[in-house]
């Protein structure tokens, strides 16, 4: 989820109907609660051309649910794979490819985005203002390209290993590990002041975790039984692995961090699936 190079979208958006993205508040100074909040997330999170009007801090209450937006990307990347593998029986290179390029671009690569900066910035020398400051920059060096070949391979190389009786199931399960990621990886971190990520992350909290947990794991259990179990919790550690990387490095939790987060747990999700299966769990 790379936040702030879609910011300026939310603010055209908002700005047409007079309405500050930042500051959609009740009258008790939080922001509101609504199911334009639920589905401004879903148009955040992918290329669907959803004519929802929503402030950030209406679409971080939502963020606790992250994860079924995740699920319905699974469904739609799931049963893609699917079609290539079954009816149209095309090669498990072919079809990986053509998986992993919808699952990426299905969001906008928002989220590949964030893991290309979190790369440049988690090789970068200094304190982890100058990382910060490296991590924003426009320009891609070679950490966030050895970035994004590592987890893609890895990612890519994994799909083609998955059997084709579990290849929807996997899947799915894996992208709603990814969003289990994300959100993990917000309830555990500190905010940076400046930044847009700062609402997702301010907006959960332990007891919301438990909800997401609760909800992912049955999710995965009726996806893939005990390996879909094992599924999301690739996902749930990629986020803490994340917060530990980022509290070392970085000190403060942005965007580009939780957009990383979300591939990295897609990536972990799907090894970790794959290698139970193979193994004849």
């Amino acid at each position: 989820m790379h936040v702030q190079g879609f910011r300026g979208v939310i603010l055209t958006m908002n700005s047409a109907q007079g309405k500050d993205p930042h500051s959609d508040t009740e009258k008790n100074g939080q922001p509101s609660f609504s199911w334009q909040g639920f589905m401004g997330l879903v148009s955040f999170s992918t290329i669907l051309p959803i004519n929802i009007h929503s402030t950030i801090p209406e679409m971080a209450r939502f963020t606790f649910l992250w994860p079924l937006v995740g699920g319905f990307i699974g469904i739609i990347v799931g049963g893609f794979g699917w079609l290539l593998i079954d009816p149209l029986h095309l090669s498990p290179l072919l079809s990986a490819a053509l998986i992993y390029s919808l699952a990426i671009s299905f969001t906008g690569f928002h989220h590949l985005d964030g893991l290309v900066d979190f790369g440049d910035g988690l090789m970068a020398h200094g304190d982890p203002e100058r990382r910060i400051e490296i991590m924003r920059d426009k320009r891609i060096g070679t950490g966030g390209l050895a970035s994004l070949l590592t987890v893609s391979l890895i990612t890519f190389t994994s799909i083609t290993a998955i059997p084709p009786v579990y290849i929807l199931p996997t899947l799915f399960v894996s992208e709603v590990a990814a969003k289990m990621s994300l959100v993990s990886c917000a309830t555990f971190s500190k905010p940076l002041d400046n930044g847009t990520g700062q609402y997702f992350i301010n907006s959960m909290n332990g007891k919301l975790l438990i909800v997401s947990l609760i909800f992912t794991l049955i999710l995965g259990f009726l996806a893939l039984k005990y390996i879909g179990i094992i599924g999301i919790m690739g996902g749930i550690i990629s986020g803490i692995i994340m917060v530990l990387i980022t509290r070392r490095s970085f000190k403060y939790t942005t965007g580009d961090i939780l957009g990383a987060s979300n591939e990295i747990g897609r990536m972990l999700s799907l090894l970790i699936m794959v290698i139970f299966i193979l193994w004849g769990f």
